[in-house]
Order: C-alpha cells, then sequence, then structure tokens
C-alpha cells in the first residue's frame, strides 16, 4: 500500500507548515562534503521536503575544527534559493556536553550565549533569520545520549527557564526568529515550558526534537500525551538507528559508518539488546517484501506521534532510498507484528 505524495503538516497550533519528512544535515562537513551536501539539499527540494534541519554545533561528531561547518555549507546553498520556499530549523548548543571550542563552554543558555549562537547562525547560514530555533538539549540535569536514569545526586544550578524564553523572546520580536523549540527533552521539561510560556506571555514551544525508532519508543511512555494534549509536535530523528536499521551491521559489525569510523559515537546504540532487536526486525521486514530500511522508516513516517521525521545521508545514493520509503505505508498485520516484537525487546536503544 502506498501514498506517493508528501504530506505537510503546520507545526504547533499556528507555525510554519512543514513536509513530513525534514532534511538533517549533520554529516555535512564531516562525512558529505560541500558539492554532495548541495546535491542532496537539491534533491530533498525536488521530492517535496521543504524542510531543513542543522545546528551550530555541527559536523558531526562534534569538533573544534568542524564547528559552525554544516551551517556554512547550508547557508551557501539556501543563498540561492527563495527564501520562503525553505522552514530552517537549527539549535544553540548547551552547557551540557562539554565543547569548550563554543563560547567557552558554552557557561549556559543564558541571554548572552543564546544572543551569540543566533547571530552566529544568521552569518552562517546567510539567513535574516531563523524559522525555527531550538535548545539542543537542557541545560538542567537530565539523562540523556544513552544515558537512563535520573540522577538527583547531580543537581547544578542552571538558567531557569524563564529566563532562557525571556531571551528567545527578545530575538523573536527582533525579527531574528520565528518560532521557537526543544530537543532531546522530558516530559517535565516540556511541560514546564509550556507553563512559563502561558503564565508569562513568552513564545510557546512548537516542537521537541527527540530520538524516535524501532529501537527507542520511550517518546511514547510520557511525552507523546504532554505533546499530543499541549500541542507539540515531535521531530523524530535517528529514525535508522544510526545506521543499525538499515540491518548492515548484523552482516558486518565492522561496516563502515558513523558508529565504526569515530570512537565512542553512538552510546545507547551500544547496549547489548541492540542487535538482537535489530534480527527481529530484519526478518520480518523480509517476511513481507521490504528492506530493513523500508521498514524502520514507513514506521516512523505515519507515525501518528510525529509531526516530520528527520532523515540524513552521507550520500545522495543513501537519500534516495530514504526518500522512496515515504510512499510505503505498513499493513496493520506488520504494526501488529512490530509492537509484538517491541513488546519482547522494548527500547534497547533508549
Amino acid at each position: 500500500m502506498s501514498s506517493d505524495e508528501m504530506i505537510y503538516r503546520v507545526l504547533g497550533e499556528s507555525g510554519p507548515q512543514v513536509s513530513a519528512v525534514c532534511l538533517g544535515t549533520m554529516t555535512f562537513g564531516q562525512q558529505t562534503g560541500e558539492s554532495d551536501a548541495h546535491s542532496q539539499l537539491d534533491l530533498a527540494l525536488e521530492r517535496g521536503v521543504n524542510f531543513i534541519d542543522t545546528a551550530e554545533m555541527y559536523s558531526v561528531p562534534p569538533r573544534a575544527e568542524t564547528y559552525g561547518a554544516t551551517e556554512i555549507i547550508v547557508g551557501r546553498w539556501l543563498a540561492r534559493q527563495p527564501r520562503e520556499s525553505v522552514v530552517l530549523a537549527t539549535k544553540v548548543a548547551g552547557p551540557a556536553r562539554s565543547m569548550g571550542w563554543i563560547r567557552g563552554g558554552p557557561p549556559a543558555l543564558d541571554r548572552t550565549n543564546i544572543r551569540a549562537a543566533v547571530e552566529g547562525s544568521l552569518r552562517r547560514l546567510q539567513t535574516e533569520y531563523i524559522d525555527l530555533y531550538q535548545l539542543h538539549w537542557p541545560e538542567r540535569n537530565q539523562p540523556m545520549f544513552g544515558q537512563w536514569q535520573y540522577d538527583p545526586g547531580k543537581e547544578r544550578e542552571c538558567t531557569p527557564i524563564r529566563t532562557q524564553l525571556e531571551a528567545l523572546a527578545e530575538l523573536v520580536e527582533e525579527g531574528k526568529l520565528r518560532h521557537v523549540g526543544l530537543s532531546n527533552e522530558h516530559p517535565w521539561g516540556v511541560m514546564e515550558f509550556v507553563r512559563v510560556a502561558r503564565e508569562f506571555g513568552l513564545p510557546r514551544v512548537l516542537t521537541t526534537q527527540n530520538a524516535y525508532s524501532l529501537l527507542n519508543r520511550v517518546f511514547e511512555y510520557g511525552l507523546a500525551e504532554v505533546c499530543h494534549r499541549e500541542q507539540v509536535g515531535l521531530l523524530a530523528y535517528s529514525p535508522l538507528a544510526f545506521g543499525h536499521l538499515t540491518g548492515k551491521y548484523l552482516a558486518d559489525p565492522g561496516a563502515r559508518g558513523r558508529l565504526t569510523e569515530f570512537e565512542g559515537f553512538g552510546q545507547r546504540y551500544s547496549k547489548a539488546g541492540v542487535q538482537p532487536a535489530v534480527a527481529e526486525y530484519a526478518a520480518l521486514a523480509s517476511k513481507h517484501g521490504l528492506s530493513l530500511t523500508q521498514l524502520a522508516l514507513a514506521f516512523v513516517y505515519r507515525r501518528g506521534c510525529v509531526a516530520s521525521t528527520i532523515i540524513g545521508a552521507s550520500s545522495v545514493l543513501q537519500l534516495e532510498e530514504n526518500l522512496d520509503a515515504w510512499p510505503i505505508v505498513l499493513s496493520d498485520e506488520v504494526i501488529d507484528a512490530i509492537d509484538t516484537i517491541h513488546v519482547r525487546c522494548s527500547n534497547p536503544a533508549p
């Protein structure tokens, strides 16, 4: 069963209308050169993708030498496009990951750092405004990127959420930002951002960008209800689980990819339960005449809780494969089988 036409969804209550597939760009400047990156962007636009996501810390893995490289590459392409044809999202790096080359830390998601990050992104992206500006991860103590237990003993001082929103509000008022969102957030964080915005008349978050795939459905356990009731859209990243859900690591654990090329990368996918779960999903895909990539992407693309799915690729051929999976609509039988595997192999890569 298929539906070839790209569909578009409004983010939040009255945000921009974006394609259900978003092009992620974190490979640009590291795994993907500028010419190939621009070819990916051209292809995405041709295939109905109007939504592009990047971040100030990219390329990935983050290094001082490639800081801002992705935004520069995207900016050179964007300068040749009608600006209104693209919904552009980027992010400010917070202090929870040690990247001393970004504003000396950065020390906080405070007014000074958020403003400096926005102005830097605007220069690199060669644009006067950013459509969706996201806090890349919470400043406060939270388990992230493969961690899964909240530890109150790690509490630390951090910039109040109201202060973060007030800093963003100034930039919205100046026309530098159109809308704001979150990334790698948790239920309490989304609710608090919504509550503070409502109470103090500050910009309301439209989205949260979180990992979501066959191997990581943690979003469904608490955030799904919060985001549905508060009209906060999920921008689902890593739908292919850093290549695991292409199946390439089943046949060859040393296959070329981010997980093998970059030491210590992808902590959440190194857990013991990942490969057995991948094997089960691969068998299910084969039974129904699908590739594992098609099964994994089709599941996320049309999941009711997903506003847009962020796909990334290191080559045009990979991107074509990912976009070609868009028309596939999984049957109820396949969805039921996925849920059966999920119960047995629940969230091996949270």
